[in-house]
Order: structure tokens, then C-alpha cells, then sequence
């Protein structure tokens, strides 16, 4: 998708917040890092996804200030939170009459909620609600290929802390026999999830896991490392977790399965389900808005 105009105010926002985080009572310094990023969101080429505004200006904030993890406290306390709860939950979707729709009912909720704040999250509660928000109306679709044969899955991943909720996903995938290749980014950029994290996660230990080649929070295809993008088009079975990833990729690369939480206006107006809505579907231009249904747990 393109950066539309009601983006903006989005950006100028975390701008402003990311100039209190780095610069703390340096006001001189939070001002730099203002003016410099505005200037950035001045000169995009509204062309472009979202994603790579961000990836220009979280680059600029580094520059000015000689780092460029941000978040590495949070993404290490998140990944730590999401491990002590993963037993628990293993529980849960064993216990499921669908263990993979229950694997990737967590999924979706770990792409929304701050995992990395309260280790005492009611996950019933949420996965309860979670049936109430979603439309999975690709889901009857995915699990035809996953039983044709085409059962090579890769999955683009999101952030820190999701990453460890994720494993739950690969599991079920793994023991309905497919063949999973998790996505990192290269670099960090925000909180999204490196091979640092595959590895602390033990995503690893898995299933293969490679980098997208991006420094941006999204799959943007002009940062891609050509080996991925090769592996990517060929892929018959691809998840995109996040709304990072559908902004860059959806119109893009047919036959995506994207798997987000829809957190703004524009992207509902994109699919045509509304803010907090759980989408799990391809997303093709003429099923945008459809409401397919399912027998629910």
C-alpha cells in the first residue's frame, strides 16, 4: 500500500516519542531529532508503504545518536515474558478439538497486546474475545494445502516477544507434517523480531529460520535479499504476521495469507473489516470486506 495522507500524523507522533525516549532531558537534542525526522516525512515519495518511512527515519534517529537497537531492553523482556508463558498455553491447545486454529488464534493476539508489560494476562479472556473480533476466512483455504501436499509454510514474522508465541504456530504446523522456514529482519528496527530473537526463542531449534535482508518494519521487496525474494515467489504456502508486513506486501506478492490485527483506519478501509478486527485470509482484491465463516472452538 501506499503512505496515505492520514499516515502522517501516525508518524509525527512517534517521532515525538522517540525524541523523548532517546534523548531524555536533552532538549536540544530531542529538538534535532524532531527536525531531522519531520524533514524526512517532507521529502517521502507517498509511493512507498509506511514501512519504508519508518526505516528512514528510525535510520535518521540513529545516526544523530550512535545506536540503532532502540529497543533491545523491551524485545529481550518480552521474549523472556512470552517463554514462562508458553507451557501454560501449550496446555491450552492441546486441550483444543483444532490445535492449529488455537495455535493461531495466539498468534494473532500476541501481534496486538504488549506483551512485554503484565506476565498476568487473562489469555482465556483474550482468546475468547479473540473469536468475537476475527475473520479467518482463509482458514478452510489453508488448511486444503497444508493437506495437498504443498506443505512447505513460511512464515514472515513480526516482533520480539510474538516471535516466542509463534513456536506454538510452528508446532502444530510441524506435526501436520509441514516443512516450516521462519522470517527474521536483518537488522533491528523497532521491535521487530532479528535471528537474535529466533535464537532466544529457540525458533531455531525448530524450524530454519532466515533474514528477509530488511532493516524495516515490513517486508519492503526493494530491501529484500535476492536469495529471499527467490525463495519467497516460490514458496507455496506464505503467512504474513502484522500490519507492517501487509502494508508492504498486499497487491504485491499474490496468494499471501496475511495474518494481522487491523490498528488503523487505513488499513480497515484497505480489507473492509474494522479497526481491531483479526484477519486471517489472502486478502485478494476481489474477497477484500468478506466475511467467510468457519465451525468455531
Amino acid at each position: 500500500m501506499q503512505t496515505f495522507t492520514e499516515c502522517i500524523p501516525c508518524f509525527e507522533r512517534q517521532i515525538e516519542k522517540l525524541a523523548s525516549m532517546l534523548a531524555d532531558d536533552d532538549f536540544e537534542l530531542q529538538k534535532l531529532i524532531t527536525s531531522q525526522c519531520q524533514d524526512i516525512i517532507r521529502q517521502t515519495d507517498t509511493n512507498h508503504p509506511p514501512p519504508e518511512l519508518a526505516a528512514r527515519i528510525y535510520a535518521q534517529a540513529a545516526k544523530i545518536t550512535g545506536h540503532n537497537d532502540f529497543f533491545a531492553q523491551y524485545k529481550s523482556m518480552a521474549n523472556t515474558q512470552v517463554l514462562d508463558l508458553l507451557p501454560s498455553l501449550e496446555e491450552q491447545i492441546q486441550a483444543s478439538p483444532d490445535r492449529l486454529l488455537t495455535a493461531l488464534r495466539f498468534s494473532l493476539i500476541a501481534n496486538y497486546i504488549d506483551v512485554g508489560v503484565d506476565g498476568e494476562f487473562d489469555w482465556e479472556s483474550a482468546l475468547s474475545q479473540e473469536k468475537a473480533q476475527e475473520r479467518m476466512g482463509g482458514y478452510f483455504r489453508f488448511c486444503q494445502l497444508l493437506g495437498t501436499g504443498r506443505s512447505r509454510v513460511m512464515i514472515l514474522g513480526d516482533n520480539a516477544g510474538e516471535i516466542g508465541m509463534d513456536t506454538l504456530l510452528v508446532k502444530q504446523l510441524k506435526a501436520l507434517g509441514a516443512e516450516v522456514t521462519y522470517v527474521v529482519r536483518e537488522k533491528p528496527i523497532l521491535n521487530d523480531a532479528t535471528m537474535e530473537d529466533a535464537q532466544f526463542v529457540g525458533m531455531d531449534r525448530l524450524c530454519r529460520v532466515i533474514s528477509s535482508g530488511v532493516d524495516s518494519p515490513g517486508t519492503l521487496l526493494s530491501r529484500c535479499h535476492p536469495d529471499f525474494l527467490q525463495e519467497l515467489h516460490a514458496a507455496p504456502i506464505v503467512i504474513s504476521k502484522g500490519q507492517g508486513n501487509f502494508e508492504c506486501l498486499h497487491g504485491r506478492v499474490p496468494g499471501i495469507f496475511f495474518a494481522l490485527k487491523v490498528k488503523c483506519q487505513v488499513v480497515a478501509r484497505l480489507t473492509g473489516f474494522p479497526v481491531r478486527t483479526s484477519i486471517f485470509d489472502q486478502l485478494t482484491a476481489p474477497t477484500l470486506g468478506s466475511d467467510a465463516q468457519f465451525d468455531r472452538i
